[in-house]
């Protein structure tokens, strides 16, 4: 965090060492900058170093403190924050304060937690005017690029901010667009860089590559705009990619990446509009050069951007390989989509267009199974992309996540379906089972591989399914044996045998006894209870 600058002024070394060493400054939010013993000195000092704070006593040689701080507030424009310390408590000196707006008067010997308790409140006042200076210094660059990137702006307005820029109309400039990707909620660290703090750090590292140099930066949406004076270039070669790499590579974020994109020089800022729309053209070629992530602007490859849909082949087959979860000829499917969508110069629209008709056809296919797309985890991601920034590599990352999870959804579906379904077979056959039924006559009624039902069926049940029916036409038989007197060949047509002696045998094989011994069996053992009672 950057520490206020703050100037020491008393002529007794001893007190300006003292607070050196007793407050903890750092801790407060500053710095010790510079001492000085004299009003005099000081001033000198002040004008060098362009403190925050100064905190000076009042009688000093040469040039007191109430002196310093007269001076200073009638030559300077912003001075800064002045604390009065003193051994003498006079209403006079105090009064004087108050009217040159010090922002206290401390009395020695001074009291260490209530001097860093100042502290900590003026570090807090300080913060809240510099981030409203930098408010104020923002919305006027955003209005002055904004007006002349429109064409509104007069020639006088136009010269003005060229003499901020410390340019002339012949002077070349570039507009630059600084973007940062996959830092989204959805990411490793689930969290998302505000766009104003993202301009922050890219203003601080452009001072820290330039120097004193103003370089104008202005937001766009989810990016910042940069105006780049050629003369700026002079350290990297008067290279723009050089520039812009060093650029990238002084940008720290974490789990993200940036990517920056360079417009056609103009001269003077009159041409602004012409280096911005150069910038937006660069934008289209994003997914081109994903790999890093610099895109600098040329004529030569303009109208080559294509707003075209993938291949209808390999849409169809990456479709049907997360339908039927063949995991590795997916990921080979999807790699394929990708590098198609940068060898073939695909615009960022249109690969979002893609992406997002894949996304809907594995949904429909969701629904179709009555599956709720709602449930996966991958679904918020691979929909809530698109007003964001995200490099083609994350793109790739997030869609083989989502194709790759609908996949085992769809097969969880399936398997549901499949036990709904064997449970209707089921239900067929044993409201059916009187009938001349098969495996394969119940296979086509249901639309199914004969094989594969009798697997699934006995999968289900432990049983297969001849002997399923079997021992459910025998059970009837049982029963009509036991509670009519139908003749046997009368039992095995009501129960599904056409060939009575074909039922003999099937249930003499499953009761060990032929029906007319289990009939009989059934009567001789109602006489005995009969004559036993």
């Amino acid at each position: 965090m950057k520490r206020h600058r703050v100037i020491l002024v008393d002529d007794e070394v001893y007190t300006r060492k003292g607070l050196v060493k007793l407050i903890d400054w750092e801790a407060c939010g500053f710095h010790v900058a510079g001492e000085a013993d004299n009003g005099e000195d000081a001033l000198e000092l002040i004008r060098s170093i362009r403190p925050d704070l100064v905190i000076t006593d009042i009688r000093m040689p040469v040039l007191d403190g109430l002196g310093l701080i007269r001076q200073l507030i009638e030559e300077e424009d912003e001075p800064p924050v002045f604390v009065i310390i003193s051994g003498y408590d006079d209403f006079s000196y105090a009064q004087q304060a108050v009217r040159y707006g010090v922002h206290d008067f401390i009395l020695k010997p001074i009291d260490e937690a209530e001097f860093m308790e100042m502290l900590s409140r003026l570090d807090e006042r300080l913060r809240q005017e510099q981030e409203g200076r930098e408010r104020k210094k923002r919305l006027a660059n955003q209005a002055m690029i904004e007006s002349i990137i429109k064409n509104e702006a007069e020639e006088s307005f136009v010269a003005d901010w060229e003499k901020q820029l410390n340019m002339t109309s012949s002077d070349f400039l570039y507009y630059v667009f600084v973007e940062l990707n996959d830092h989204h909620l959805w990411g490793p660290t689930r969290e998302e860089m505000p766009l104003h703090r993202f301009l922050e750090q890219v203003e601080q590292v452009l001072q820290d590559l330039v120097g004193a140099y103003p370089l104008y930066v202005h937001e766009h949406r989810n990016r910042v705009g940069v105006i780049v004076p050629e003369r700026v270039l002079k350290p990297y070669r008067n290279n723009i990619r050089s520039f812009a790499e060093a650029l990238q590579g002084k940008i720290k974020v974490r789990n993200g990446r940036v990517f920056i994109y360079a417009g056609c020089p103009v001269q003077g800022l009159a041409g602004l509009r012409s280096a911005y729309e150069s910038a937006k053209e660069a934008l289209l070629y994003k997914y081109v050069y994903d790999r890093d992530g610099i895109v600098i602007h040329s004529h030569s490859n303009e109208c080559t951007i294509q707003y075209v849909s993938v291949d209808q082949e390999l849409y169809h087959r990456l479709i049907e390989q997360i339908e039927e979860f063949k995991l590795e000829e997916l990921e080979c499917s999807i790699k394929q989509m990708f590098r198609g969508f940068q060898e073939k110069r695909y615009a960022p629209e249109a690969v979002k267009m893609n992406i997002h008709q894949s996304v809907l056809g594995v949904i429909d296919i969701i629904r179709s199974m009555d599956g709720e797309e709602q449930s996966l985890e991958s679904l918020a991601p691979i929909i809530g992309w698109h007003d964001l920034n995200f490099s083609l590599q994350e793109l790739q990352r997030l869609f083989t996540t989502f194709a790759v999870e609908s996949g085992r959804y769809i097969g969880d579906l399936r398997k549901e379906q499949q036990r709904g379904g064997i449970h209707k077979i089921r239900t067929y056959i044993e409201e059916h089972y009187h009938e001349n039924i098969s495996l394969k006559s119940i296979a086509a009624i249901f639309y199914m591989n004969p094989v594969y039902l009798g697997q699934l069926f006995r999968k289900t049940y432990g049983v297969y399914f001849n002997d399923f029916l079997l021992r459910l036409r025998i059970g009837e038989a049982k029963r009509l044996l036991r509670q009519t007197d139908l003749r046997i060949y009368e039992v095995a047509d009501r129960v599904g045998f056409s060939n009575p002696d074909y039922f003999v045998t099937q249930f003499e094989k499953l009761e060990k006894l032929t029906p007319s011994e289990y009939r009989s069996r059934l009567v001789k053992g109602g006489a005995s209870a009969r004559t036993s009672g």
